[in-house]
């Protein structure tokens, strides 16, 4: 998926600052403001993707109001729309765009949409093990590799000579993924294997960390995982889409659209039109668009919002 182009456009100036540093923290994003009258409880359901980022920006929160109570519960994106319909979390954390039966199913029951939040930029990465030595690999191998269908036109690959490594020859690539209950395993799906199925042979995990685990402890693995859990057991491989080039899974590439995995990470909210969102839910994402609220999401091992994106997110959730 390519990233918004209006959005890149706009943001040259701000990338050609943010590459020349270490960090790619915007120094435009404004310092969080505390507030007077926030209190009460604040219930988060969704993405595992982001659940390490919602138990962090919660603990942030708190430190403003102590009396404010958060719960966090990353099972899956998919959970995250019916838990808004019933009102049973404020907060729906999404790895992948809301499918239109889920936004069909809330606007049935409120008579408007839901709102998307955008939060961070993740690359969808395909890691290997470490010590694996594959310089990079293509889209239309990625789906050779995973999908049983190979909608993208590429031929089967089962095992790491087909791959070009010839030391490995005869080697079984051995697979890890996400459940079917993960946003992660929807797009990889849509974006890397044409929405085709998956091979029956992938190990499929209950969360992104045991992804990426299970790939850092076998030599001969594959898996794919959100940025944000890469750990020094694993490496990241260079992808490329329809041009041929490899592109690492950096800011600059997720901003510019030539990394093929980039994505925005969201946050789901029930926001009336034309009106502002509920206090304290509003005050939790008006933290985790500040300054204090995306230099988590760095720490985190995710790419911070640019600040005239934060500000327009902002801006729309106040009015």
């Amino acid at each position: 998926m390519k990233l918004n182009r209006l959005f890149i456009t706009t943001l040259a100036v701000t990338l050609s600052g943010a590459i020349a540093k270490e960090s790619n923290l915007d120094p435009a994003l404004p310092a969080y403001k505390q507030v007077s009258g926030i209190s009460g409880a604040i219930n988060s359901v969704g993405s595992d993707t982001l659940n390490n980022l919602m138990t962090l920006w919660a603990e942030g929160f708190k430190k403003y109001y102590p009396n404010v109570t958060i719960a966090v519960e990353g099972k899956g994106t998919s959970t995250a729309p019916p838990a808004l319909i019933v009102g049973t979390a404020q907060l729906g954390p999404m790895s992948r765009p809301m499918k239109a039966e889920e936004i069909d199913a809330f606007e049935k029951k409120f008579g408007y949409k839901p709102t998307e939040v955008k939060v961070a930029i993740d690359a969808l990465a395909v890691f290997a093990h470490k010590d694996n030595p594959l310089k990079g690999i293509t889209m239309k191998q990625v789906d050779g590799i995973f999908s049983g269908t190979r909608k993208l036109g590429g031929s089967e690959i089962t095992e790491w000579g087909q791959l070009g490594l010839a030391p490995w020859k005869g080697r079984a690539i051995s697979l890890y993924g996400r459940n079917s209950a993960s946003g992660t395993y929807g797009f990889f799906q849509e974006h890397a294997l044409g929405k085709g199925d998956f091979k029956t042979t992938v190990k499929e995990q209950p969360g992104s960390s045991a992804v990426v685990q299970g790939v850092g402890g076998d030599q001969y693995a594959l898996g794919y995982s959100g940025i944000g859990y890469k750990t020094a057991g694993v490496r990241a491989l260079p992808l490329a889409g329809d041009d041929g080039t490899f592109y690492e899974a950096n800011y600059e590439n997720c901003l510019s659209g030539d990394y093929p995995m980039a994505r925005f990470l969201t946050v789901a909210v029930n926001k009336k039109p034309g009106q502002p969102l509920e206090p304290k839910t509003l005050e939790f994402l008006k933290f985790v668009l500040s300054e204090e609220g995306q230099a988590i999401v760095e720490k985190d091992g995710y790419f911070p919002m640019p600040a005239e994106v934060a500000k327009e997110v902002v801006d729309s959730l106040s009015k």
